[in-house]
């Protein structure tokens, strides 16, 4: 059984061969409408955006309890009892710094609107408001009932069409798309290098504990210290693999424009490819700079009027495939 989109499609090329056979305009591929960003623009791109998902909700506050942990064993168990009082704030310094760094970026890719399109626009009104020119064809979610954009898919999590979406991740309880996907690569990158940074300590902090008397180089007693130790190192690898592999996933995704959805799909090539650097820019925000390297670029509490756009209202159109002039 096709999904709604191929079966969308199958009816275009349908009509377009039988326009070609018998002599009337034929509703070619490329007429399809690319409705941009600013066309479709949802409130809530500037309101507080969560996931009610027991399972993503859950994933959540794992990732939180693991990071927590890791800091607990760091400070408590390897840099609070050291003698080196410079190794201490050093190291618990970075650490500290990424691991903050880590959470800011998950919660950010969280809370973050991944470029959900508004539901309920596939509307007679709303579609004669776009000004479109004849002949041209629009799709229209039967899910969530809304007008899809170009390169735009539906979360069943989410319940909404997102705009450029790369997959469902519910260790952020989110759906990685347009707007959030910066978040997403700074989560991967900050967790990595956490995971990486309590390894190296964990070997040092080993090395120097059999060198020493074991009771002297913790506060907890040997047996405890080892298996923290071994837990930690244990999360640290598992972790350390993992998002690294993600982060150079979506860095290849971004790079060669193409999400993972659209890789999964065979969805390649229906689009003009943007080069890699300008799809970096886009991606991160702007031209290189500190900023793409920070959670908080981007982020304001002041809500711009430009972000409300108001939908005309009406019925709901039936047909999945719309075409312009509407009946």
């Amino acid at each position: 059984m096709k999904s709604p989109v191929h079966r969308c499609r199958d009816v275009e090329h349908s009509r377009g061969q039988s326009g070609a056979g018998g002599g009337t305009s034929c509703l070619q591929e490329e007429q399809r409408i690319p409705i941009s960003k600013d066309v479709i623009t949802s409130s809530s791109a500037s309101a507080m955006w969560f996931i009610r998902d027991a399972c993503g909700i859950v994933c959540a506050i794992i990732t939180w309890l693991l990071v927590l942990y890791a800091e607990f064993v760091v400070l408590f168990v390897m840099l609070l009892p050291s003698k080196n009082l410079m190794y201490s704030i050093m190291n618990g310094t970075l650490f500290n710094t990424l691991a903050f760094l880590a959470l800011a970026s998950h919660l950010r890719a969280m809370c973050t609107d991944p470029g959900a399109v508004p539901k309920g626009n596939a509307t007679k009104e709303y579609i004669e408001s776009l000004q479109l020119k004849p002949g041209q064809v629009v799709y229209k979610c039967p899910k969530c009932c809304s007008i899809k954009p170009d390169r735009a898919h539906h979360c069943s999590v989410c319940k909404r069409c997102i705009r450029k979406m790369d997959h469902h991740c519910p260790w952020v309880n989110n759906c990685v798309g347009e707007n959030n996907q910066k978040y997403f690569v700074l989560f991967t990158m900050y967790i990595a290098l956490t995971s990486l940074h309590a390894l190296v300590m964990v070997v040092f902090h080993f090395l120097y504990c059999f060198e020493d008397d074991w009771t002297k180089c913790s506060t907890f007693s040997p047996p405890a210290t080892v298996i923290l130790l071994i837990l930690l190192c244990f999360e640290g690898l598992l972790f350390l693999i993992f998002t690294s592999v993600m982060f150079g996933t979506q860095v290849h995704s971004i790079c060669t424009d193409e999400t993972g959805i659209e890789r999964l799909k065979g969805e390649t090539g229906k689009w003009g490819k943007v080069p890699c650097w300008e799809a970096m820019q886009i991606a991160f925000g702007g031209p290189f700079s500190l900023s793409w390297c920070s959670p908080f670029s981007g982020l304001s509490c002041k809500k711009s009027p430009e972000d409300h756009v108001a939908i005309p209202q009406g019925e709901i159109i039936e047909e999945d495939v719309i075409e312009i002039p509407l009946n």
